[in-house]
Formats: C-alpha cells, structure tokens, sequence
C-alpha cells in the first residue's frame, strides 16, 4: 500500500514582534546574536566580581551600541541601591559628577527595582516616575533596564542609556540585553563562589601557620600571603621560637604542591622540625638530615626546600648559623642601606635521597642587621631569569632598608617582582643594638 501523498505544509508564523528582522535591522540582529556569544564567554572568564560587574556594563553596552551603561547592585533588603558600577562617562563628565552621591534607586531607576521586568524608555522625562537629573549631569533621553538575578533573586538592575545612532531602543535590544542578564546572573554567582573559596583556603592555610612568639630583644616580622588562584592551598611556611641554648630557631620552608596535601604535608613537617629543633641543640645541617630521614622512613611528604637557622651569641655580637635543603639564600640587610644575599651551597630539597650530606655556614650579624627569609613565590616570574627577579628583590630592600620591620616586610611583599601565581611566605629578624645576652626569665 502506498502511503498518502504529503501535502506541503505551510510555514510556521512568528508573532510580528519576533519575526526574524530583514535587511539591515536583520544584519544587525544577526551581528547582536554573535556579539552576544562572544560577550558570555568573556565575562565568564573574570573571576573577580568588580572586574564581573564592569564587564558587565561594558559588554551590554556593545551588544547595543550604548554610550552609557551601569549597574546598579542591590542592597541585601533589595530596597535600594548600595552600588552602582559606571561606564561610558567621559573624564570630563566624571569630573563634573565629582561629590555627588551615586543613585540610590529613586525615581525611574527605582521602578526597574520595584518592578522587575524590562523597561524601555523613549523619553526619560516624561516617565511618570522620572524625577529628573542631578546638576551637570549628561543629558540621557532613552534607556534600557534588565533586572539580573542570581540564583533566582534579584542581584541588581543593568541600565543602558542613549543609543549611538539617537534611535530609541528596540525588541532586538532588549530581547539581547535579558538573555545577557541571564548569563551575567551566572557570572556573578561563580566570581561570588570564587571569594568564597579563595577566603576559605586563605583562612584554613593561615590557621597552619604559628603566631610568632615573643623573641625579645629581637624584632621579628612575618607575612603569608596566598596564591592569586581560587583553592590554591600552598605548601609555605615559618616558624620561629626561642630554643633551650639560648639560641633563636628559625625555618622557612616550601612543600612542592598546590593542593591539601601539599597543606597537610606542610603542616606535618613543620610541626615535626620544630620538635627535632627543640629537642636537639645540634647543627642545622644535622637536624635537617634527621627530619630527612624521618621523613622518607614514616610518610610520603612530597619534595620539599627548607632553610634551618639558628641565631647564637658570638661575642659581642650575633651569629647566624643555617644550612639549606634547596632553597633559596637568606637575604641580609645592613642599617646603612646595604643588601647582599648569603650564597652557599643550597644542599639539595628533603625527599630526595636522605643519604646526601649536608653542610653548615655561618655569617656575623651585627647591631641592627635583618635578616630575610622567603620562599620562591616571592621571585618567581615565568617570563623572568631568576636573577633578575633576585635583583629586584634586592633593590627593594636597599629602598626600605631603614624602614621599621613590618614596614618592611609588607613593602617587600606588596612590590614583589613575582607573577604572584604562587603562595608566598616571609620572614624577618632584625638584632637588637644591645650585646648578646640570655634573654630575661631564661
């Protein structure tokens, strides 16, 4: 039997509102649609939320061919604006607009926040709710609104005003701008997600970290500071702590890795040097080879650089007496501004072969000398030799050399020559002008 034959079937009509546009106004739809894609992909690649919310702006602005654009954050009762991210202002403008509080939600703008659908405004006078525009304020007739929500609440409201070519805006603007919004909604609720993790990783790798001790008379400085990815646990740490010979104790390390092992592993071995170098008034050389060993006997600590020092009495002055398992050199600072880096053999990184000796050096530290302990993320850049970053870094110190020791120590990391993609940890010990001497209470 043969089947019936097919009748043609009439095409189906869109509502005159959604047909697609033909000729130019099709062109440029068809331009919006392109411009829309590649607009989501961009502002899904920021990951910090001010640099989200301009983005924002700046990409619906595009979409439209706007020469304002904002948007207005809402405060948390959802009553009123508590931000308000601006884009398109000339300097002149901006200048112009100095002093004056930034809008709250009043007016038209209030109505997009009380009523949350799109709007679309020929003439912003003759709204019924427009209450007109601060002094110097750029003339605007037209405008555009779309709420953004996040996780299905209202987030804030994306205002566009005055299209290039002075036309009014269209369905096709607006019809662009919303299905932004949606994606917007989803980019705002990832760089949100993306604080939120990346505090939570700061917190839980500054709670690994020692509160340095009292080490009067020295003056003592430390600052962590985490990687600039999200979740990016590093493995750096310090410690510091009077020991039993009368000698101050210090370590800085780098456990390979970027990951709660990595964390973990830090923590183990930090708290496990700490009690060899409590426990056994030896050279540095010869803890660090014990914790070697230990290390390769009981765990499977990844590889990791360390530098064990210790700061003695040598007469009347100090003495540094350190040894290194392939880290960096210390950095010393002299009182009239001089730097230089303590260059020794680096020995070679725990974890590896635990059999290699290892050796100690020693250097004289007089009145007022500082000495800096770091790990590599201070340095680091890709696009650098290591020298030259090691240089800046020396020319940093030399800049705040007389600088008190926080001061210092925050310059050093503030101005850092790094890529900052790593985590970076910093450590300062700056002598005393007495003689040496057994600290009171000891």
């Amino acid at each position: 039997m043969q089947p019936p034959e097919q009748l043609p079937r009439p095409e189906p009509q869109l509502p005159d509102d959604l047909r697609q546009p033909q000729g130019a106004e099709g062109g440029r739809s068809q331009a919006q649609l392109q411009a829309l894609l590649d607009a989501v992909l961009a502002i899904s690649r920021e990951l910090e939320l001010p640099a989200v919310l301009h983005r924002i702006v700046t990409t619906a602005m595009d979409l439209v061919d706007a020469r304002y654009g904002a948007l207005g954050v809402l405060h948390e009762s959802g009553e009123y604006l508590e931000e308000f991210v601006v884009a398109g202002l000339s300097e002149e403008e901006r200048t112009a607009l100095d002093g004056l509080e930034f809008p709250r939600g009043r007016g038209l703008l209030g109505h997009l926040i009380r009523h949350p659908e799109p709007l679309r405004v020929d003439e912003i006078g003759s709204h019924p709710t427009a209450v007109g525009f601060p002094p110097h304020h750029p003339h605007m007739s037209t405008l555009l609104g779309v709420a953004v929500s996040v996780r299905g609440r209202i987030y804030g409201d994306l205002y566009l005003t005055e299209r290039r070519d002075g036309q009014p805006f269209d369905r096709a603007d607006q019809e662009v701008v919303v299905a932004l919004a949606g994606a917007a909604g989803i980019a705002i609720d990832n760089a949100r997600l993306f604080e939120q993790v990346r505090d939570s990783a700061e917190q839980f790798q500054r709670l690994l970290l020692p509160t340095l001790p009292d080490l009067t008379p020295f003056t003592a400085a430390a600052v962590y500071r985490p990687a600039a990815a999200p979740a990016h646990l590093g493995g750096d740490w310090y410690d510091a702590a009077w020991l039993p010979d009368g000698a101050v104790g210090i370590v800085i390390g780098d456990v390979v890795g970027h990951d709660l092992h990595a964390a973990a592993a830090m923590a183990a071995t930090r708290n496990m040097l700490r009690a060899l170098l409590y426990d056994r008034c030896t050279p540095p050389s010869a803890i660090l080879t014990r914790l070697d060993r230990t290390l390769h006997a009981i765990t499977d600590t990844p590889v990791t650089t360390a530098c064990l020092a210790r700061i003695e009495p040598a007469g009347d002055d100090w003495q540094l007496h350190w040894s290194t398992a392939g880290h960096l050199p210390p950095l010393l600072i002299t009182p009239d501004g001089g730097a230089a880096y303590l260059h020794a053999d680096p020995g070679i990184p725990l974890g590896v072969d635990p059999a290699h000796p290892r050796s100690d050096h020693t250097h004289p530290l007089p009145a007022r000398v500082t000495v800096v302990f770091f790990t590599d993320g201070l340095i680091e850049h890709p696009a650098h030799h290591i020298n030259q970053d090691l240089n800046a870094l020396l020319q940093l110190a030399t800049e705040h050399a007389e600088a008190p020791l926080d001061d210092l120590v925050q310059a050093l990391v503030d101005h850092h020559p790094s890529d900052g993609h790593d985590d970076m940890a910093l450590l300062a010990l700056r002598t005393p002008d007495t003689p040496p001497g057994r600290r009171a209470g000891s």
